[in-house]
């Protein structure tokens, strides 16, 4: 993760940091999702439908943590990599299907980084026979206070995927990562079987953190 990427993600968590005021449900499912309740910045569209939802202009990723949801616009494009935001101020950037960093919760995804080509560059190839991946993550706490910093944390990863039994045209890769320093975690990418590219995902931002979930709601 580039240093100055890192700092543009902060600088758009930053912005408009005041949510609206919400009901009773916000505040109840704010206090089921652990490690969230103290972040005031947190996709403050979640708790809308996907009737209620404004169809976006321009490339958009539908989002979900836990049981809330909102919806992310593409601020910046470089290449393979993509900067997001939220209406409510969480940002994240992704590398191809993969996030890489986030801002704006009570704990942030600082940089992600692994040895080699990432094989979710194409996810048919892992049909015949899975991948070991060794990744390194660096945490962080929302105001960067320097005893929530963790840098360095290895991860030892194995892709495999298959084709999903009720949907011949989706394949499914499954990352199943362990370390350590932190508990293991799944995450999981649909990819269209034809191209193979990643349509939708589940994936790990963090230890205490529900799984992020993604899906494009229009191209990158």
């Amino acid at each position: 993760m580039r240093p100055w990427l890192t700092l543009l993600l902060l600088s758009l968590a930053a912005c408009n940091v005041n949510p609206p005021s919400l009901g009773g449900t916000w505040r109840e499912a704010q206090a089921t999702i652990p490690g969230l309740a103290e972040a005031g910045t947190l996709l403050t569209g979640a708790g809308f439908d996907r009737r209620a939802e404004p169809p976006p202009e321009g490339a958009a990723l539908r989002l979900w943590l836990g049981s809330r949801r909102s919806h992310a616009m593409l601020v910046q494009a470089t290449g393979e990599r993509r900067l997001w935001r939220t209406p409510g101020g969480f940002a994240l950037a992704t590398d191809g299907a993969r996030v890489v960093a986030t801002a704006g919760l009570a704990q942030a995804l600082v940089a992600s980084q692994q040895d080699g080509a990432d094989p979710l560059a194409d996810p048919r190839a892992l049909l015949a026979r899975g991948r070991n991946l060794r990744r390194q993550v660096d945490l962080g706490s929302r105001d960067r206070e320097p005893g929530g910093m963790r840098f360095g944390l290895q991860l030892d990863c194995r892709l495999r995927a298959r084709p999903v039994p009720e949907d011949a045209a989706t394949l499914l890769v499954e990352e199943r990562c362990s370390s350590p320093q932190l508990a293991e975690f799944t995450n999981r990418f649909w990819a269209d079987a034809e191209t193979g590219a990643v349509l939708r995902s589940e994936q790990w931002i963090g230890p205490d953190l529900p799984a992020l979930r993604l899906e494009e709601l229009a191209p990158g």
